[in-house]
């Protein structure tokens, strides 16, 4: 900020990409106000939404907060904001937010809760008989440069054409029938043609490496959460995955939380498992290289294609988990398609996301199965949670047959309450902070 002050800046921008980043943009519009700054701010990112800036930035700084759909409409705000329309353009969007939080405030109103008893009173019915069979391997697992040629049959391109904004019409709407479209089929067909030639050179030079880490370990549920046991005695816990439960009242007859999908102790014997790769090794030093010499295009495209390798190499380590690792289905005969459409057996969902939005669970995750020793530093994760190099992934792997993918919505207090007093923590601020606006059903304080 005080770089900006110091530049005379006509616009601020700060862009968001996980949970954390909200909040950290609050304190942000916060110092602007208490600076007298006047500039616009600008909000945008993953993470972001217009109903957050609304409710949560716009009024704690008098300057101009304009969410940005994304990077594209940027230059359309800061053309707005650099008119001579400057003050007409930015009572117009003090006025949509205004709306937008009155709206949002009224809906607090109107929610119902089940309360967290109720919600676990009221969780899905699992039929333990179909607990998966023990794994052929158990411990962690360290695999290093796998080949990108057999990742690259594992590719789902939809995303890659989204990165570019380009969305063909229904039924065109995913690859490859999108190279159909009328309106975006023939720039799609030439980005793809460009991709699969960087795609070549990448494998041709080694340009990027893939790895990841597995692991498969001994656990069951014990309330809404998951014990991972050191040996199948399961007498030491090795770590605890941490569970939320569905509960805004939605009149449905079960509310979910992933550790239904885990045995509960005492019932029978069960496992689960979890990984962590990417396919970027190599990306940040050839995109120094290609934003050296101006080709600003080339490292936008090696990161787009780096981020479809990790997705793929993801599918393909989810699929040796399944039939050769763990070997719960080991007679699979999936497509490409199918697999991309989840018919395989169990699920896969990342620490962080909908089924759990705690951001932080990613680091039991990335301790558990030692992930700074096994890549030897290669693979990191920051402060914040954020996973290094940027196109990698991480999941939990649960393998019974009903396991199904959900989002938790939203939580009420009574709930953030019991689920910071078993991470062991005094009080609510931490968690709430994790979980966000977004997640929490109330106003903290």
């Amino acid at each position: 900020l005080e770089r900006a002050i110091q530049e005379k800046v006509d616009v601020v921008g700060l862009s968001g990409l996980i949970t954390p980043s909200l909040d950290e943009m609050v304190v942000v519009a916060e110092q602007m106000q208490a600076r007298g700054m006047k500039m616009p701010l600008m909000i945008g990112g993953a993470t972001t939404s217009k109903r957050h800036t609304a409710v949560k930035i716009t009024t704690k700084y008098d300057g101009g907060v304009i969410h940005v759909l994304d990077a594209s409409r940027s230059c359309t705000v800061v053309s707005a904001v650099m008119s001579q329309e400057k003050q007409n353009y930015l009572d117009d969007i003090k006025d949509e937010y205004t709306e937008i939080r009155d709206e949002y405030y009224s809906t607090l109103i109107d929610k119902k809760w089940k309360t967290l008893e109720q919600a676990q009173s009221m969780k899905p019915e699992i039929d333990w008989t179909l607990v998966p069979p023990k794994p052929k391997f158990i411990g962690n697992l360290m695999i290093k440069d796998h080949p990108i040629t057999e990742i690259i049959e594992y590719i789902d391109w939809t995303p890659f054409f989204q990165v570019y904004q380009l969305r063909g019409k229904y039924p065109n709407r995913d690859y490859p029938a999108i190279f159909r479209d009328q309106r975006v089929g023939e720039e799609a067909k030439r980005l793809f043609d460009e991709a699969k030639e960087m795609l070549e050179w990448v494998v041709k030079e080694n340009i990027l490496q893939a790895s990841g880490v597995v692991g498969i370990w001994p656990a069951n549920a014990v309330g809404d959460d998951i014990e991972v046991y050191a040996s199948e005695e399961r007498d030491t816990v090795k770590c605890k995955f941490y569970g939320l439960r569905q509960q805004l009242d939605m009149s449905e007859p079960t509310y979910w939380c992933q550790s239904d999908f885990i045995a509960p102790k005492g019932v029978a014997p069960d496992y689960i498992a979890a990984f962590a790769n990417t396919g970027g090794l190599g990306c940040h030093e050839q995109r120094q290289k290609f934003e050296a010499t101006g080709d600003i295009d080339k490292a936008i495209l090696l990161e787009a294609v780096a981020d479809r390798l990790a997705e793929a190499f993801a599918e393909l380590i989810h699929k040796k988990i399944r039939t050769t690792l763990w070997g719960y289905a080991p007679d699979e005969s999936l497509t490409l398609d199918d697999l991309l459409k989840v018919r395989y057996q169990g699920i896969r969902p990342a620490p962080g996301y909908p089924s759990q939005p705690d951001h932080r669970e990613k680091k039991t995750l990335w301790d558990l199965l030692d992930i700074d020793r096994l890549s030897e530093g290669k693979l990191q994760l920051t402060e914040s949670y954020m996973m290094m190099p940027s196109a990698s992934v991480s999941a939990l792997v649960f393998a019974h047959p009903q396991a199904k993918y959900f989002s938790v919505g939203q939580v009420n207090k009574d709930q953030v309450e019991a689920y910071a007093a078993r991470r062991g923590e005094s009080t609510v601020e931490g968690t709430e902070r994790w979980l966000g606006s977004t997640v929490l059903g109330y106003e903290k304080r």
